[in-house]
């Protein structure tokens, strides 16, 4: 049987005196889509920053398909992760500077080849040839939609999402859930307000702030 993609275990996080989440238990099985709720301030986003070794909790542990996340290993585990924040910094230059950025480090120059798939997710999320589009121009829900599809190339099998709708209409919506839904094997755990999206999860999980929750 193979370990959970994610699984974190009585969890606590917060930042100097104040404690944001406590006691808080999750599982995700490989392939799983889940859809991370609750009210603003209960900790989704510094739940993320956990999983990707960015915050160390206060308590609990975390284990990336069943490897422990430490100081030791949290550069060798991230490299199974990719995330996409909720407002992407997309830096300076065109959309094609954006997309190769990531196949210059040494980590992932092997996988340069991925960039063959960015016109094919171009066009699957509502964008003509924008490749030397500057950033600059892009509207917010376009640099979401370009900061996923920079994720998707680096072809890790655990997405990370922070409120990735919440600056799409709803046609861009639509196209990034259909794309997302097609990828059977892309683990997912995104934190989201947006009842569609959540209903294209294949569960939710439920926060609330300094209290435990286990699914």
């Amino acid at each position: 049987m193979h370990p959970p993609a994610v699984e974190v275990n009585d969890l606590s996080a917060g930042f100097g005196n104040q404690t944001i989440f406590d006691g808080l238990s999750l599982k995700v099985q490989p392939g799983e889509k889940v859809a991370i709720t609750g009210p603003s301030g209960c900790g989704k986003s510094t739940l993320l920053q956990c999983i990707l070794g960015f915050l160390e909790p206060l308590g609990g542990s975390i284990s990336i398909f069943g490897n422990l996340l430490s100081n030791e290993s949290v550069w060798k585990l991230r490299q199974n992760l990719a995330y996409v924040s909720q407002e992407p910094d997309l830096g300076d230059g065109s959309v094609r500077d954006f997309l190769e950025q990531p196949f210059t480090y040494k980590a992932n120059r092997s996988m340069k080849s991925n960039l063959s798939k960015a016109p094919e997710f171009l066009e699957r999320l509502g964008f003509d040839d924008c490749m030397d589009r500057s950033v600059g121009t892009l509207s917010g829900g376009e640099k979401q939609r370009i900061a996923l599809i920079a994720a998707l190339l680096l072809d890790r099998p655990i997405l990370l999402l922070d409120e990735p709708s919440s600056a799409l209409d709803e046609s861009s919506r639509d196209r990034v859930m259909e794309l997302l839904a097609s990828k059977h094997n892309l683990t997912i755990l995104s934190v989201s307000h947006d009842r569609e999206w959540t209903q294209m999860a294949d569960r939710t999980f439920s926060m609330q702030p300094a209290t435990g929750a286990t699914i």
